[in-house]
């Protein structure tokens, strides 16, 4: 059979739908909370502005500062039970002084009642040292243990520029940001334009966050409970620290598991592992920038398995494809030993697992967490025959059925490692312009995985501008490997304004010949076990939406009959049939807003030759390197959601 192709950079034709489009947006109630306590070192502190300024009117009949405290108490009324939680003032005790920035509430469990408390008791007075309070609001912040990667956050309202400049505000984040990596500082800017909004939007920046505009009380509530859930929500990371070597020299040894390490635009980050001759050996590499960080249509994450002096095995990489800001990024592959044991890759001895962040000059430079995964699979026992790969979509194409029944509501997981469990059914969530959010699914041998994601339609913002936002979806195997894009089947973007918008993914039944097939979304289905679905929403939609969250439902189908094993044989259960059939409306019963099926199919009239156009540069741009002469020609690979 023929040999491992791998994934073309098909995420691109999303980017180019979505340079094309956008347009109108239904209210969620107040964020959930995520799967499990918040990881070691985590946490958020506010700093306010208290300065003379804000106990001006806002242009709604009151003060900015009683607009700040309403929009403190929404959101901590919004922050999961116990996320680490703490409110910094400047320009709050005394009506002149540079040095005037307190900790009003030390970041610890959440106590709803004693931040808004603190909140309350502010009254404006005086001027506005921000550099000074960013500065003590890191040390406010808990420190992550040896070995781990939390993610903590400084959160800025202000309504003016730094009128001390001592410390410069911007140097102060870049210096912060620099020095760790799990350390991002947002801002907000209230009422703000001018000197007072660059320094705002250069702090963000330079502090490796976001920046907020909220040019009136009601946006201020709602940006501020945006940033809010980004932070809580961040994702969890799991795994042993290790620091890879920026070339085969000295690359740490690195046994079967999972690791944390970080990686810098355009860097290298090599690992050795000892592998036998018979055994496939998957690899993912997963890096987790700050939600809606700058990126590039054509940055990616490229992974390759090097052997020998200068042997490549195989190699990928995954494309944002896009521009509106970053979200994780996951690129896998594997080391499969051929079927007859003569390629280059199939003997024994020392493996590199190469990992390089590309990035283009003007994407987010600062260093991004990256968590790699190892895992082996030992061969079958003797005497066991595997049953003939399943290369074809069949029943888990588009036309498949999915689940229509009324939505059971869940809380998505931030990640890999705590990505929320779903079996077979409907299911809705809520999401974040920015987030992404995070599920599996078990899937067995035989089977395959079908499903649906559904933006829900939603107010929109009076006047808005945003030219185009996006919703998408990408789904993984169980050792992380991105399978849902590559071919015309599936497309892992569509454009988002409000009105209801439908993806539709999936993947090839599980079958352990499929190691040796060509097509890039067949060779990964190679194994059961969990399959993971991530789902996400551009950073643009916050300039559309009116809420802060967006309704999204997830139609889930796992099709087919689990055998018991590899081999051929008959099988031990019958997936869940029930209420897998498409409704004549696509509209769910009871839910006012949601509509099912492909709404946007005429979005994409039109464009064809630019689809195409965008098609042939991201395969040629996708392309790899050549194998040694001993292993099969590449395809191509890419793919992003």
């Amino acid at each position: 059979m023929a040999r491992r192709r791998r994934r073309g950079a098909v995420a691109l034709l999303g980017g180019l739908l979505l340079a094309l489009v956008a347009v109108p947006l239904h209210t969620m109630p107040a964020v959930a909370a995520p799967a499990g306590p918040p990881a070691e070192g985590t946490g958020m502190v506010m700093v306010l502005d208290s300065s003379g300024s804000m106990a001006e009117k806002d242009g709604s009949g009151g003060t900015r500062i009683a607009a700040a405290r309403k929009a403190v108490g929404t959101v901590v009324g919004a922050l999961p039970a116990g996320y680490p939680t703490g409110l910094r003032v400047y320009g709050a005790d005394k009506p002149h002084g540079c040095d005037d920035t307190r900790l009003a509430q030390p970041v610890a469990s959440l106590d709803r009642t004693g931040l808004v408390r603190a909140v309350n008791g502010v009254r404006p007075k005086g001027d506005t040292p921000i550099g000074l309070s960013l500065t003590k609001a890191a040390q406010d912040l808990p420190k992550p243990s040896s070995g781990s990667i939390g993610k903590r956050t400084i959160l800025l309202i202000s309504d003016g520029e730094d009128n001390c400049q001592t410390p410069p505000p911007c140097t102060v984040a870049a210096q912060l940001a620099k020095a760790h990596v799990d350390l991002h500082i947002d801002a907000i800017g209230f009422e703000v334009a001018g000197r007072a909004r660059q320094q705002l939007e250069c702090i963000a920046k330079s502090g490796n966050g976001q920046y907020f505009d909220a040019p009136d009380a009601t946006a201020l509530a709602r940006q501020l409970q945006r940033a809010g859930q980004l932070s809580a929500d961040g994702y969890r990371f799991k795994g042993t620290k290790v620091r890879g070597t920026p070339t085969k020299s000295n690359a740490p040894g690195i046994p079967e598991g999972q690791y944390l390490d970080s990686i810098g635009p355009n860097e290298k980050r090599y690992y050795a592992v000892d592998l036998n001759a018979s055994s496939t050996a998957d690899f993912s590499a997963t890096v987790v920038p700050q939600p809606g960080a700058a990126v590039g249509l054509l940055d990616s994450l490229h992974t390759e398995i090097d052997y020998g002096i200068d042997s490549t095995c195989d190699s990928t990489h995954e494309l944002f494809g896009q521009r509106q800001g970053a979200t994780p990024l996951t690129s896998g592959l594997s080391r499969i030993p051929s079927e007859n044991g003569r390629s280059g890759c199939d003997k024994a001895g020392r493996y590199w697992f190469v990992v390089e962040r590309k990035a283009a000059k003007d994407s987010d430079a600062s260093r991004w967490p990256l968590e790699v995964m190892f895992h082996v699979e030992h061969p079958l026992k003797k005497g066991v025959t595997p049953a003939q790969s399943e290369p074809e979509y069949g029943a888990g194409g588009k036309a498949a059925p999915v689940p229509t029944s009324p939505p059971k509501p869940v809380t998505g997981g931030t990640g890999f490692n705590d990505a929320r469990a779903l079996t077979q059914g409907v299911w809705r969530d809520k999401i974040v312009p920015s987030q992404t959010l995070w599920y599996k699914v078990p899937v067995g041998w035989g089977q395959q995985l079908r499903y649906d994601v559904q933006f829900a339609n939603e107010p929109t913002l009076e006047g808005h501008t945003a030219a185009l936002a996006y919703g998408g979806t990408q789904v993984y195997t169980p050792a992380r490997a991105p399978v849902g894009s590559g071919t015309g089947e599936f497309s892992p973007q569509v454009p988002y304004t409000g009105q209801p918008a439908s993806l539709s993914m999936g993947t090839v039944p599980v079958a352990w010949t499929n190691r040796y097939e060509s097509g890039p979304n067949v060779i990964p289905v190679h194994d059961k076990g969990n399959f993971y679905i991530a789902v996400t929403l551009s950073a643009r939609a916050s300039e559309i939406a009116r809420s802060a969250q967006i309704g999204v439902v997830l139609r889930v189908a796992v099709l087919g009959k689990a055998k018991a094993g590899p081999q051929a044989g008959a099988p031990v259960a019958e997936s869940a049939a029930d209420g897998t059939g498409s409704s004549a409306d696509g509209r769910l019963d009871g839910e006012q807003g949601w509509a099912a099926g492909p709404v946007v199919a005429a979005v994409f009239g039109g464009i064809g030759v630019l689809l195409l156009a965008g098609l042939g540069f991201a395969l040629l741009r996708a392309r790899r390197k050549p194998r040694p002469h001993d292993v099969d020609s590449d395809a191509t690979r890419g793919g992003a959601w």
